[in-house]
């Protein structure tokens, strides 16, 4: 199915082409949203969100030819049906490498992974090696529980009021992952955020949820990968932190780490032209 759509980050707006498609693998259809030409990109979304958090980056290909951009809805996610079988970061990884042995085949290619994404990422650049490009990964799940190395202040700035008048579980969720409790964080979390988070299957995601890690880091299964590689963590992040994160830069030579302050856990919502100024940095690297 092709339509034509406008897709628009939290400034400037790109026209394109927009091409949906699913793709059966492993008993599970991926349905995707595609953007412009060339080579390939493959963005991942985190846990019980969908394809719309990562649109944001978006503009940053607007001077930028020659990238063909596939942003999937995870099973279970978005417009995505869930697995046939039991959810978990294996599975979604079979899902999700099936489909791109189907969909880009051979091609060099880069991936973009954000959050339980980032974690799906790794494991394709350990999976198909030297033919991927490089990677970004955006607030990466490296660790959980736990385990994790939180810190100890999340919020930068709040507007109780604001609080007051949302719903309960929009809410928590909105305090949870953004570290501006404001007016004009709220209406991107509207628009990036809360669509998916109430289009998820909840009970795949109590699934997944109890399944969450690979049992091995994918790096650790794999030589050092000497591609182009990006890193954004935050200093607010209450989900996953950022000196976790840190510890990837070993297996990764070529890996440019940002930590931003005054951000959570969807910097590329939150602090969006911030990201997208390292972001195409990044996609500068990769053409080389």
């Amino acid at each position: 199915m092709t339509d034509k759509t406008s897709a628009t980050g939290t400034t400037g707006t790109t026209s394109t082409t927009d091409t949906t498609g699913t793709t059966d693998t492993t008993g599970s259809a991926i349905r995707h949203t595609a953007f412009g030409d060339g080579t390939p990109i493959v963005l991942i979304h985190g846990y019980t969100l969908d394809h719309r958090v990562l649109l944001p980056l978006e503009p940053a290909f607007a001077d930028r030819p020659g990238w063909q951009r596939l942003y999937l809805d995870l099973p279970g996610h978005g417009t995505s049906p869930r697995l046939s079988g039991p959810a978990s970061a294996g599975a979604l990884v079979e899902a999700v490498t099936g489909w791109i042995e189907e969909q880009v085949g051979g091609r060099p290619f880069a991936v973009v992974g954000q959050s339980f994404g980032g974690q799906l990422a790794r494991a394709v650049t350990a999976r198909f090696g030297e033919q991927v490009l490089g990677s970004a990964l955006l607030v990466p799940v490296v660790r959980w529980g736990a385990d994790r190395a939180l810190p100890e202040e999340s919020v930068v700035e709040r507007d109780e009021d604001l609080l007051a008048r949302l719903p309960a579980p929009d809410r928590e969720l909105f305090r949870y992952v953004m570290a501006r409790h404001t007016e004009e964080s709220w209406e991107l979390f509207e628009r990036y955020v809360r669509p998916g988070w109430h289009a998820h299957d909840q009970a795949a995601a109590a699934e997944l949820e109890a399944d969450f890690l690979l049992p091995h880091w994918p790096e650790h299964r794999a030589p050092q990968h000497r591609g182009h590689h990006l890193l954004v963590t935050t200093r607010q992040d209450a989900l996953v932190g950022w000196r976790d994160q840190l510890a990837l830069l070993d297996h990764y030579p070529r890996m440019a780490a940002t930590v931003l302050d005054g951000a959570g856990h969807n910097p590329q919502v939150e602090a969006a032209e911030t990201v997208r100024s390292v972001f195409g940095d990044w996609l500068d690297a990769l053409r080389g």
